[in-house]
C-alpha cells in the first residue's frame, strides 16, 4: 500500500464520501488512489474555488466532511475565498494539498510556497505529514478535527514522494470532539434575561435547525436569526424567525428597544463594514448580551433547557403564514422573490447569493413548502454556484436553486460545467442587473459623494453585457432568458420537470 491509498482508505473509514478535485502533478498518486477507494466519489472542478465551495455545500447538507484536493500553494490560494466562507459556516471540510517531494524542497521550484501559512488563515487544524508512518494517522486526525464541534476546515499537506511511496495503513478513525453541554447556571441567567424586559433570542448554527427553532419558539420570546446562516430550515409549519438585515440602519432599527439579547449558537451581531455614523456593534446601549450557547456547545439541548426553565409548555405548530399573491409584470426584486417562494417545491435547497436582487425573498419564503436555506456566511462572493453543486451531490433526491446575483456568479461560473458533467438538478437563477448594485448603494447614502465616470465604470458589468444563456450553453447547461414573471413561471416549470441543470437569466428591471 502506498501513502495515497492509506490516506484515502482512512478517510473513507472515517465517513468521507466525496472528493472535489483540481489536481496537478504533485497529486497524481492521490488521483490514482481514488480508483482503490470505491466509497469516495471523485468530482472534477475546473477551478479550485469550485472545489472548496462544493465541499462547503456538501458539508452543510451532509453534516460530514468532503475532501478538497488542491495543487500546492497556488491551488490552495485559488480556493481560499470559499474556504473563508466554509470557516464562517463552521463546515467540516478536509483540504488535501499536495506538496513537492521532500528531497526537492531545497530547489525552491517555481511553485514552491509556504502552504501552511496560507492554510492557517482559514483552517482550525493544519499539518504537513513528516514521514510515511504518519500519513494514515494524520488523515484520521484531519477528519476528526474537521468534524469536532463546531466544525471547521482541516488542512493536511502531503509531500508527493510520501504519497507515492510505501506506507502502513489505513488507520482507525479518530473520534471527533462532541458538542459540550451548557451548564445549568448559564441557562438560568438566560432565562432571567428573557423574563426581565424586552428581549430576544438570536439563533445561529444548529439553533436554526428544526429542533432548535421549535425549542426557541416555546420560550414565547422574539426570535432572530443571524444575518447569514450556514443552514436554516424554513417554510410552512416552522416558527417565524426574523433575519438580521445586512444594511446597518435596518439592523439597528430591528434591535432598538431591547434590554436583553440571548445568543444561542450565534455571535454578537456586528456590521459587515465600518459605515460612517453607524456603530460597529448593533446591540443598543443598555442591552445585556447573554451567551446561552456558543458555537461548539450543544445549542439545541440548551434551547430545550431554556424553554423548560421558563416553564414553557410543549411546542405547538404555528399557524400558517399567508402566502403572497403570484405577482405579474416585469422582474424586480419584489416580484422575483415572491415568485420563487411560490414556485419552489417541497424539500428544495435554496442557495441564496442574490445580494440586492434577493432582498425580497426571505419574508415570502416563510410560507413556502418546507425547504433549506444556505447563505453567504463569510461575505466572499462566488459561493453560490459551487455551494449549490456540492449540495446537489450531497442530496440527489432534492432540487437545488442557486438564487444568484450576476456579479457573484461571474467568480465561479465553471461550476456549471461540473453540474452538467454530474447531471445535477440545479436550477440557477441569475439576477442580471449588469452591475455591482450593492456598491452603488453606498453612493446613495446621505452625505456620499457622487461618483465620476471612472468610479462608476468599476461598478458596471456592461458594456459588453454578459450573455448568460450562451455562457451556460457553452458549459453544457441549457439556458433561457426570462424578462417577465409569466416567462419565469413557464421556464421554472420546464426546469423542474426535466432532469439535470438549467440556468435562467432573469432580466431585472432597473
Amino acid at each position: 500500500m502506498n501513502g495515497a491509498e492509506a490516506i484515502l482508505r482512512t478517510a473513507r473509514e472515517a465517513g468521507v464520501e466525496a472528493c472535489f478535485a483540481n489536481p496537478g502533478t504533485t497529486e497524481m498518486a492521490l488521483v490514482r488512489a481514488l480508483d482503490g477507494a470505491p466509497g469516495i466519489r471523485a468530482v472534477l472542478g475546473l477551478f479550485e474555488g469550485v472545489c472548496t465551495g462544493a465541499a462547503d455545500g456538501w458539508a452543510r447538507m451532509r453534516g460530514a466532511p468532503a475532501l478538497a484536493l488542491l495543487h500546492l500553494g497556488p491551488g490552495l490560494a485559488n480556493g481560499l475565498a470559499n474556504l473563508h466562507n466554509a470557516r464562517r459556516a463552521r463546515s467540516p471540510v478536509v483540504c488535501l494539498v499536495g506538496d513537492h517531494a521532500t528531497w526537492h524542497r531545497s530547489a525552491d521550484a517555481p511553485l514552491a510556497s509556504d502552504i501552511e501559512a496560507l492554510a492557517r488563515t482559514v483552517s482550525t487544524w493544519v499539518r504537513t505529514t513528516a514521514s510515511p508512518e504518519h500519513l494514515a494517522r494524520d488523515a484520521a486526525e484531519a477528519v476528526a478535527a474537521a468534524r469536532s464541534a463546531p466544525g471547521g476546515v482541516a488542512t493536511l499537506v502531503v509531500p508527493s514522494d510520501l504519497a507515492a511511496g510505501p506506507a502502513p495503513g489505513p488507520a482507525e478513525p479518530v473520534a471527533p470532539a462532541p458538542p459540550v453541554r451548557v451548564a445549568v447556571d448559564r441557562v438560568e441567567r438566560a432565562a432571567r434575561t428573557l423574563r426581565e424586559g424586552p428581549s430576544a433570542l438570536l439563533l445561529g448554527g444548529p439553533g436554526l435547525g428544526e429542533r432548535g427553532q421549535r425549542a426557541a419558539a416555546r420560550t414565547g420570546c422574539r426570535l432572530l436569526a443571524e444575518g447569514f446562516p450556514a443552514r436554516m430550515e424554513r417554510g410552512a409549519g416552522l416558527p417565524w424567525v426574523e433575519r438580521m438585515p445586512y444594511f446597518p440602519d435596518r439592523a439597528v432599527a430591528l434591535l432598538a428597544g431591547l434590554r436583553g439579547l440571548v445568543l444561542a449558537g450565534a455571535r454578537e451581531p456586528v456590521a459587515f463594514f465600518g459605515f460612517p455614523g453607524m456603530p460597529s456593534r448593533y446591540t443598543p446601549a443598555g442591552c445585556a448580551l447573554e451567551p446561552l450557547a456558543a458555537p461548539g456547545e450543544d445549542v439545541e439541548a440548551a434551547l430545550e433547557d431554556l424553554a423548560d426553565a421558563l416553564g414553557a409548555p410543549a411546542g405547538e405548530t404555528p399557524p400558517p403564514r399567508a402566502a403572497p399573491a403570484m405577482p405579474e409584470g416585469p422582474l424586480t426584486p419584489e416580484t422575483i422573490g415572491a415568485a420563487l417562494a411560490l414556485l419552489q417545491p417541497e424539500g428544495a435547497i435554496v442557495v441564496d447569493e442574490a445580494a440586492t436582487s434577493g432582498v425580497r425573498y426571505f419574508h415570502p419564503a416563510a410560507s413556502s413548502p418546507r425547504h433549506t436555506l444556505l447563505t453567504l456566511t463569510g461575505g466572499s462572493i462566488g459561493m453560490g454556484p459551487p455551494c449549490a453543486t456540492g449540495a446537489a451531490l450531497a442530496c440527489p433526491d432534492r432540487v437545488v436553486f442557486d438564487f444568484q446575483g450576476d456579479g457573484g456568479a461571474l467568480y465561479t461560473p465553471q461550476a456549471l460545467w461540473t453540474q452538467a458533467r454530474e447531471q445535477l438538478h440545479v436550477v440557477t437563477l441569475v439576477c442580471s442587473n449588469r452591475r455591482y448594485r450593492i456598491l452603488q448603494l453606498d453612493w446613495e447614502r446621505p452625505g456620499s459623494q457622487a461618483p465620476g465616470p471612472k468610479a462608476r465604470s468599476l461598478t458596471e458589468l456592461s458594456p459588453p453585457p454578459v450573455d448568460w444563456v450562451q455562457l451556460a450553453r457553452g458549459l453544457g447547461v441549457p439556458g433561457t432568458r426570462v424578462e417577465s414573471v409569466a416567462e419565469l413561471r413557464r421556464a421554472m416549470g420546464r426546469a423542474l420537470a426535466a432532469p439535470g441543470p438549467h440556468l435562467l437569466e432573469l432580466e431585472v428591471a432597473s
